[in-house]
């Protein structure tokens, strides 16, 4: 059994998604709180802009060390989710501040429900990735 770059990019991978996870929970619970007139679209929107930059950097952080440890299932397993948030960040609304949610628009009943539904599927996605990674690590840790 022998500690390999796989090994720990799968570790980091791991810890990572958990904190991403995280997020993905957060956005839920604050577009429902937007969807539910709980708390007002200027104060979410800031809470929420300063998580998106975070989420895609860790996101490419692992990606990225994927590729260097020539780990290609899980490379091609994130290149969608990677490509969309490159995509999604370069098409944002204009605003004086980095991230995603403007909140003159947030609360059209289309971009909420929008921005709910895309929280949901990172959530599916990311607890599918945690179980993968997880499987990966002792697969890599056993094999070498």
């Amino acid at each position: 059994m022998a500690f390999t770059f796989a090994a720990f990019c799968y570790i980091v991978a791991l810890i990572l998604t958990a904190v991403l996870i995280f997020f993905a929970i957060f956005h839920i619970i604050a577009f429902d709180e937007l969807k539910t007139d709980y708390k007002n679209p200027i104060d979410q929107c800031s809470s929420l802009n300063p998580l998106v930059l975070p989420e895609y950097a860790i996101h490419l952080l692992f990606t990225t060390l994927f590729l260097f440890a020539f780990q290609f299932g899980s490379l091609i397993f994130n290149l969608p989710l990677a490509i969309y948030h490159i995509r999604r960040y370069m098409s944002r609304p204009v605003m004086s501040v980095p991230g995603l949610y403007d909140p003159t628009s947030i609360m059209n009943a289309d971009e909420l429900n929008r921005a709910q539904k895309e929280g949901w599927i990172k959530l599916a996605f990311y607890l599918i990735s945690f179980f993968y990674y997880l499987y990966s690590m002792i697969y890599v840790l056993v094999s070498s």
